[in-house]
Parts: structure tokens; C-alpha cells; sequence
């Protein structure tokens, strides 16, 4: 190899390598926004079921069931 291919590869991998940190850098950015999105529509979902238990309710107060809570696991049947 010649001193300017081993300069030109060398430059090669430090640009390369420049990008990579520069990429994981952006996803890890990236995953916390994810993270923080879905905190937030956690956070809407439960407030929209409250709201539609509370209309239930008020619309017709002697036939609401309550709502099975989806975080609980169904008991299993035999």
C-alpha cells in the first residue's frame, strides 16, 4: 500500500467513525423522544377513559359496569 492510500484510508476511518458517534448520538435522542411520546399517550389514554367512564355515568348512571382495567391480567377460567 502507498503512503497516500493509507493516508486516504486512515482519513476514511476517522470520518467513519465521526458518524457513528454522531448516529448513536441521534438514536439515543431519538429513543428518548419515543420514550416521552408514549409517556404522554399513556397519560391521554387514561384521561379519555375517565372521561368516557364519567359521560357513562351521567348519561346513564344505573347501567354503568365498570370498565375492566386492560394493565390487569384476566384471572384464567377452568
Amino acid at each position: 500500500m502507498s503512503l497516500n492510500n493509507l493516508k486516504s484510508t486512515a482519513e476514511r476511518i476517522r470520518q467513519l467513525e465521526n458518524e457513528r458517534r454522531n448516529l448513536l448520538l441521534e438514536i439515543d435522542e431519538l429513543k428518548k423522544m419515543a420514550d416521552s411520546k408514549a409517556g404522554a399517550l399513556e397519560s391521554e389514554v387514561t384521561m379519555l377513559r375517565e372521561e368516557v367512564r364519567s359521560l357513562r355515568m351521567i348519561l346513564s348512571p344505573g347501567d354503568v359496569e365498570p370498565e375492566p382495567d386492560p394493565t390487569k391480567k384476566k384471572p384464567l377460567r377452568k
